[in-house]
């Protein structure tokens, strides 16, 4: 995936939220190796976070505070002279957002306008990067979703991801605020403890010798990206925004383009591992869209964009990332790291 320049980020003032997330901790592993002084907004300390486990934390400047606090995100793009925001903060769980609908709101919805409108008064911000979602677009007749189907998200964390979304469009078209949306597909990587998502949840099972457990029927259908795959798009965006400011206001999908079920995801991942266990199927899911995929082809032509892992590649680094961290390979044998 091609750079703008090869030095583009050394020495580059970038700003990080959602840090100790999924995504996060691999933007900022990224960025760090580029050269780039990176600055993470954090709003809990989280131990067991790739940010912190990895020693990340520690070579980083770390600002403890929540993204609704207007007052502090105006402090830090202004005491870091910081030209690249990274807007990757949310409550991204979707039982959560269904159990507590009003504080997914409060940091999806009520975060993204007070990290904006402070980048709006900002004088050395020149390119944000907001992550929007697939659950943006809601429940379409017509797929893949593409960058123009309409965001129609009806649940929680949809609505909210979807209201974040056009809020960015507000500021790029109004203000002429330097912002791109990119909307991945579900994402999955090593350092993801949200065990009850399939990927992680599926591995943990495995790597104990459990049969892996299915919340819904097995048949909802998706497509992944691998989280090292979301990080390098992220940057890629960033830079194509500096030499392109036209771009801003514009959104751009990320996805392996493979849809599958669930069951055939777990399939995948038991096939790794050479297990015949069968999954546990609890049929217990509600509020979700039965199939939603993307593609990415706007991203491909516009931006130069291309993943780096296939789903398998992705698969395999995932699993050998969650064998190093439980600490055992439980009863099955764990395919070599490539």
């Amino acid at each position: 995936m091609a750079a703008v320049a090869s030095d583009f980020w050394a020495g580059r003032p970038a700003l990080v939220t959602g840090a100790t997330g999924l995504s996060g901790s691999w933007l900022v592993r990224r960025l760090h190796e580029s050269g780039a002084h990176v600055v993470c907004l954090v709003r809990d300390w989280v131990p067991e976070s790739e940010l912190v486990r990895s020693g990340l934390a520690e070579r980083v400047t770390l600002v403890r505070g929540d993204v609704s606090n207007g007052p502090l995100v105006d402090r830090v793009l202004s005491e870091y002279a910081i030209d690249t925001v990274f807007h990757l903060a949310a409550q991204a769980i979707v039982s959560t957002a269904l159990a507590d609908p009003v504080a997914t709101f409060e940091t999806n919805v009520g975060g993204t306008w007070t990290v904006l409108d402070a980048c709006r008064r900002a004088p050395t911000v020149r390119q944000i990067v907001l992550a929007s979602s697939d659950k943006a677009y809601g429940d379409q007749r017509d797929l893949p979703y593409r960058e123009d189907s309409p965001l129609q998200g009806r649940h929680p964390y949809d609505s909210s991801k979807a209201c974040a979304d056009l809020i960015a469009q507000a500021y790029a078209a109004c203000f002429g605020l330097p912002v791109v949306v990119t909307r991945y597909a579900n994402l999955f990587g090593g350092g993801d403890l949200h065990w009850s998502r399939i990927v992680p949840g599926t591995i943990r099972s495995l790597l104990r010798g459990e049969p892996p457990v299915i919340r819904s029927d097995g048949r909802y259908v998706r497509d992944y990206l691998y989280a090292d795959d979301a990080a390098a798009a992220y940057m890629l965006v960033a830079e194509r925004l500096s030499e392109r400011p036209e771009l801003a206001g514009e959104a751009f999908n990320f996805s392996n383009e493979e849809p599958l079920t669930v069951l055939e995801l777990v399939e995948r991942i038991a096939a790794l591992f050479g297990s015949s266990l069968d999954p546990v199927v609890l049929n217990e899911a509600s509020h979700e869209i039965r199939r939603q995929y993307m593609s990415a082809e706007k991203a491909k032509e516009l931006l130069g964009w291309q993943r780096g892992f296939t789903l398998e590649e992705g698969l395999r680094r995932t699993i050998e990332w969650y064998r190093q961290f439980l600490g055992s390979a439980g009863t099955t044998e764990v395919p070599p790291k490539v």
